[in-house]
Parts: C-alpha cells; structure tokens; sequence
C-alpha cells in the first residue's frame, strides 16, 4: 500500500491512500488535483548519509568513508511534492536524488538484525544542497539546512513494495542525470539504523536519507526535478532563485 498524507479541499490535513489519480480517507475519495499533498511524515529530524555511493564520492573528489557519515536536516527544510524550494541567493546549488526511511516507532540501540521492526516505510527525497557553503564549512547548517532543502514524498510506501535492487534516477526539465540503484550503497540500511541509533534516538516519523547516486549537477532558476525510485514513487518539485 502506498499512504498519502494531504489536505482536503475544507483544509483538514489526512492520512489516507493513494490511488494514482485520487486520494482516499475515511470513506470519501479525492481527485488528486483537488487536494495539497503533503510531506508524508513530519519529522522531528532528518538523519542523512554522506557518501554512501563510491561513485559519488569520487565526483565530489572525497574519499569513501570507513564508517557512515552523518549530518542533520531540520523540519524547516522539509517540504513537500510540487514544492518551490528557493535557492540560498549567489549560491552555487546541486540536486541528490536520495531513499528515504520513514521510522515508525521510537528507536534508540537497535541491532541491524531487528532494524525492519522499525520502519515504516520509504519515500522520496531530493538532498538540494549548497555546494560554496557546504564546501567552506564543516557543520554544512548553510549548505544543507535552509528552508526548503529537503523536497520529500509524495508518498509513504509499505516496505514490501521496495526492490533490493530499485532503481534510483533524477530528472532536470525531462533530462535524466541521476541513473543508478540501491544495490549500490557501501552501507544498507539495517546498518545505517543500527550506528544512528546509537547515537541518537529516532522518533516515530523521523527520516533517514541514505545518501545520492553519481551524476549530482547544478540546478539553475526555473528547473523542474523529478526523482523517482522503483516501487515508491515520483517525486516532483521546482525551484527558483532567491
């Protein structure tokens, strides 16, 4: 099942399921164009992985870690499908097509062999990254904490409906530059789980972002990114200049 979190046409916001073309909660149901499609959790942070594909660590110039490299997004920079995320003004951006795991219930110490108890889902994010601050800082809040930096959705999908192998692929006005799968990752997601959580507690809705594919480039005012990822979805955003 693929859940879709929006707001209906009298402003309550819902939890209900997607359908392509529709929205369903409580008996009724929505033409999708008829409601706002929100950001599939509200999360209380977003746990990201740096590096965690060797081929883009070797487009970034960086070596591939020996343990997973973390840093955080705050809520502010959660924003939902079909947003407008404005770029930081002067500043060189790029995109990251990236899988996100949505947590399902309070984990602090959890081993990687029992990690799947606590996701409930995956989703779709776009790492929309400041390179020049990124570049010049070592705690990136510039380069990966302004609003809007974290395009997520448009739905939460049950984790049976995720390939081992899925596909992950960016697309800038129609043109494809992210083309790569999960398979790739130096670091799976039981094991992400198991080293965040022991640092830190993850709460229900909670979001790990589990790194980007080679082919980042930059985004220019006016683009349209799609991101896509095999068994989850589509997600769809703009963005423009400051």
């Amino acid at each position: 099942m693929h859940h879709v979190r929006f707001r209906d046409p009298a402003g309550a916001v819902r939890d209900g399921e997607y359908h392509g073309d529709e929205v369903s909660f409580g008996g009724r149901t929505y033409d999708i164009d008829d409601v706002e499609v929100l950001p599939p959790t509200d999360p209380t942070k977003v746990v990201c992985v740096g590096r965690n594909y060797a081929k883009h660590a070797e487009e970034r110039g960086e070596d591939v870690p020996d343990r997973p490299l973390l840093f955080l997004k705050p809520p502010n920079a959660v924003t939902g499908p079909g947003a407008t995320v404005t770029l930081p003004e002067g500043k060189y951006c790029e995109h990251e097509a990236e899988l996100a795991v949505v947590i399902g219930k309070e984990a602090k110490n959890v081993d990687a062999e029992n990690a799947e108890e606590y996701i409930a889902g995956y989703t779709v994010a776009d790492d929309v990254s400041n390179r020049d601050d990124q570049d010049a800082e070592k705690n990136w809040v510039r380069g990966k904490a302004f609003d809007g930096a974290c395009p997520l959705g448009p739905v939460l999908a049950d984790p049976e409906h995720l390939p081992e192998d899925a596909s992950i692929s960016l697309r800038v006005n129609g043109e494809t530059r992210q083309d790569s799968s999960i398979e790739h990752f130096i670091f799976e997601i039981p094991e992400l789980v198991e080293e965040i959580t022991s640092y830190l507690t993850l709460e229900p809705g909670d979001v790990v972002i589990t790194g980007t594919p080679e082919g980042v480039n930059e985004l220019t005012d006016g683009d349209r990114v799609e991101v896509e990822i095999e068994g989850v979805g589509t997600l769809e955003h703009t963005v423009e200049r400051a």
